[in-house]
């Protein structure tokens, strides 16, 4: 059984497929920039090897490169210590303090970082943006990646060399020098923030801002490179916890009661319910073009809940969300891990560490949103066994 701590630093294991990446470093590889040093070279003319590009890929329009603002494109944050592995890194950081982390870090800023659990949802959004583009080319309806970290600048120089080496398309950065990001994740409009530091997610969630912890995983399950799986608990993520407050406090036969009376009451919005609208806005543009049925995103609702008794409530507010789900999955409190193992969702958003784990049981990539009445459970549940 895979055993996840709440510190998410703490590396997983899983005897799950291996995602195919590029050597690098972080990993049982240590990789090199021996394909930029060959292009380098054969640029001054100093080299006759066939050169090697691992590098840009412009978003080019008449004009020039194209960058959406952010106000209408669908801005995804990521922090670095989930795009890419650095343990390593962090190890140095905590036994030998910040002077000792930037001198490592600059003496291997050549050694690219092995891709961490948001890398596969990154290179899926990028995908998305190809297919957006072919259809409407000038269009700024696109997935824009911030990357964000709390690294001082000297840091960039490998991050940026990192991302030239897996060939993704991030020209947005914020290095904070150890200072919170959330101003900055206002100012670029965030439509999502993913992030290692739970306290930071807290905080963005605290502001407005659809925010979840990732875990680092030992190992990547693979999955779709030309269709976006997003996969969503109901309460307490996509909806209000509300529900959920009834079952913690009355059990479950006053919950469905509680549904029962209120299948025509909306239920309040949950902190990623603006995410989902923003999919499915992007979601329309392909329908706009006739790309119903092989649109490259899709998404899920994974819950807990049963669909005859108490279903149809969460069914109506998202019809009248105007939220198209592609596909609702209703439990009755069966385990989640095994549908999301056949799902294959590059990301799985829960309110509760135990599904999180289950998931990543079973090779899911889940990220903990930390709102809403089950996290006071939880802690109280700590507190006695402290006890």
């Amino acid at each position: 059984m895979v055993k996840m701590s709440l510190d998410p630093l703490q590396v997983m294991s899983g005897q799950v497929k291996e995602l195919k990446v590029s050597p690098s470093s972080n990993g049982d590889s240590r990789g090199s920039w021996e394909e930029k040093e060959e292009f380098d070279q054969d640029h001054l003319g100093l080299t006759t090897k066939p050169k090697l590009v691992t590098g840009r890929r412009a978003r080019k329009v008449e004009g020039g490169v194209f960058f959406p603002k952010p106000e209408n494109a669908v801005t995804i944050a990521v922090s670095s210590r989930v795009l890419f592995r650095t343990e390593r890194e962090q190890e140095v950081y905590q036994q030998k303090g910040v002077e000792e982390y930037l001198r490592y870090q600059i003496e291997h800023e050549n050694e690219p970082f092995a891709p961490g659990p948001a890398f596969p949802f990154v290179k899926a959004l990028e995908a998305v943006n190809t297919r957006l583009r072919e259809l409407y080319p000038l269009s700024e309806e696109l997935f824009d990646i911030v990357l964000v970290t709390y690294n001082h600048a000297h840091v960039g120089i490998r991050l940026i060399n990192t991302i030239n080496h897996h060939n993704l398309f991030i020209e947005r950065f914020c290095m904070t020098g150890g200072s919170s990001p959330i101003g900055y994740l206002k100012a670029w409009q965030t439509n999502l923030y993913l992030s290692a530091d739970a306290d930071k997610v807290r905080e963005a969630l605290a502001e407005g801002i659809a925010a979840a912890t990732m875990f680092m995983t030992e190992k990547l399950t693979e999955v779709s490179e030309s269709q976006l799986r997003v996969a969503f608990d109901g309460d307490a993520v996509l909806f209000s916890d509300e529900s959920e407050r009834i079952f913690k406090a009355h059990g479950l036969d006053k919950f469905f009661e509680h549904e029962r009376d209120n299948e025509d009451t909306l239920l309040d919005h949950g902190p990623l319910k603006g995410f989902l609208e923003a999919l499915g806005k992007l979601q329309k543009k392909f329908y706009a073009k006739g790309h119903r049925l092989d649109c490259p995103i899709r998404t899920y609702l994974v819950t807990a809940r049963s669909a005859a008794s108490s279903g149809i409530r969460a069914l109506k507010t998202l019809r009248a969300w105007g939220l198209e789900i592609d596909e609702a999955l209703f439990l009755a409190g069966a385990p989640k891990g095994p549908m999301l193992e056949k799902i294959r969702p590059h990301i799985y958003f829960d309110d509760q560490m135990f599904h999180v784990e289950g998931a990543a049981e079973m090779g899911t990539v889940a990220a903990h949103v930390p709102y809403g009445i089950a996290q006071k459970h939880n802690l109280k549940q700590k507190s006695s066994v402290g006890k």
